[in-house]
């Protein structure tokens, strides 16, 4: 789509999970830029699906800040191989 024009869409509540610092500077990132979480994400994806990189230097820099804000040390090379941890009651259990 090559127009300015406006795109009626139909969008629907979802209940995605996923690590709690990317979460954070996703957050970060989407109120710096005055959207939602929602729209950055969309954004995004649909960049990735056309093989286009989403963010330009300055966004990229403001990530890294936002990175080292919430301790995400994870990168691209991790994308396969998180794992989720234990709920903190079988954690305490598992202490015994």
């Amino acid at each position: 789509m090559a127009t300015d024009e406006t795109i009626e869409v139909e969008r629907v509540q979802t209940g995605v999970r996923m690590e709690k610092r990317l979460l954070k500077v996703l957050k970060g990132l989407a109120e710096l830029h005055d959207i939602s979480l929602g729209d950055l994400i969309e954004g995004i994806v649909l960049h990735a699906f056309d093989g286009k990189v989403p963010f330009g230097d300055a966004s990229l820099e403001r990530i890294r800040s936002l990175k080292k804000i919430y301790g995400l040390d994870l990168d691209s090379r991790a994308s396969h191989r998180l794992r989720e941890a234990a709920p903190p009651a079988m954690r305490k259990r598992g202490r015994s």
